[in-house]
């Protein structure tokens, strides 16, 4: 089970809160001993700058660890906003969600190949923007903006429709640390319809999605995992960055990790964060 079996992982982890980036030091609550190992373990090993992460208590909200320059500062996050665009959609189309052939490059997939037919919890596991370009194209900019902040993230433009909405381009972005506490509100409401199909998705991406490379990664557990990729916003400029959000274990949550990786996909992004886990659990 995930870092040493979940009762050991309990009774190490007492609740312990991680530091509030915003307090003082003085008022900072201690770390605790959970905390300072992860803390120790993705800094020695995962301190490049080609790295950012951010790595939350699932329960709390609180940041355990972080190496992620302006965690608050919006960037373009690709399709970690797919989700929400989900249910956008869903509210406005009584969570009845389409069958999609996707065709790949030919209907504006990623993937230059086919996925085929897809339904939500496929389209969500393969990240495929040929159906989330469905999807998007008939979601309204007021539903949008309001799923998007009842969710916490910050809103797109009233303008913005179709592709920006799908996470494709630079015109809607969103703070990370806002988007990892996004999906923790998921989790709350994994019971809510629409949610439990955007949990059943990440559930696959993790076996057999985009998000495989947490999946295969993980010895003792499993996971929750959505991928994206979005343009560059280092100073060295890349075609692109890719962006990971899993949360371990699968079934009860008590961590989260977002990743991001320099010039790599997000489906590449997520070996990275699949070796990031792999070593909290041992």
């Amino acid at each position: 089970m995930f870092l040493a079996g979940a009762a050991a992982f309990a009774a190490s982890y007492c609740f312990a809160q991680g530091q509030n980036p915003s307090a003082s030091p003085s008022s900072a609550p201690p770390k605790s001993l959970f905390a300072q190992s992860a803390i120790q373990v993705l800094d020695n090993e995962f301190a490049s700058d080609d790295i950012s992460y951010l790595l939350l208590d699932a329960r709390s909200d609180e940041i355990l660890a972080s190496h992620w320059k302006n965690p608050e500062k919006p960037i373009p996050l690709g399709s970690l906003v797919k989700p929400f665009t989900t249910l956008a959609y869903g509210q406005e189309h009584h969570f009845q969600f389409p069958v999609h052939v996707c065709r790949g490059e030919k209907s504006g997939c990623w993937q230059q190949s086919p996925h085929g037919k897809v339904d939500i919890v496929s389209a969500i596991s393969h990240s495929c923007n040929s159906y989330f370009r469905v999807l998007a194209a008939n979601v309204s900019s007021e539903q949008m903006a309001s799923t998007a902040e009842s969710f916490g993230l910050n809103a797109p433009a009233s303008d913005l429709s179709g592709p920006p909405l799908m996470g494709l381009g630079t015109e809607w972005q969103i703070s990370p640390l806002r988007m990892a506490r996004a999906y923790l509100e998921l989790i709350r409401r994994r019971e809510q319809p629409g949610v439990r199909d955007v949990l059943a998705g990440m559930a696959q991406s993790a076996k057999h999605g985009t998000g495989y490379g947490v999946g295969r990664a993980l010895k003792h557990s499993n996971a929750l995992v959505k991928t994206g990729t979005a343009p560059c916003t280092h100073p060295r400029a890349a075609p692109g960055d890719g962006f990971v959000v899993a949360l371990v274990p699968a079934d009860q949550p008590e961590l989260l990790l977002m990743v991001r990786v320099h010039s790599v996909p997000g489906a590449k992004a997520s070996l990275t964060a699949g070796r990031m886990l792999s070593r909290l659990e041992e």
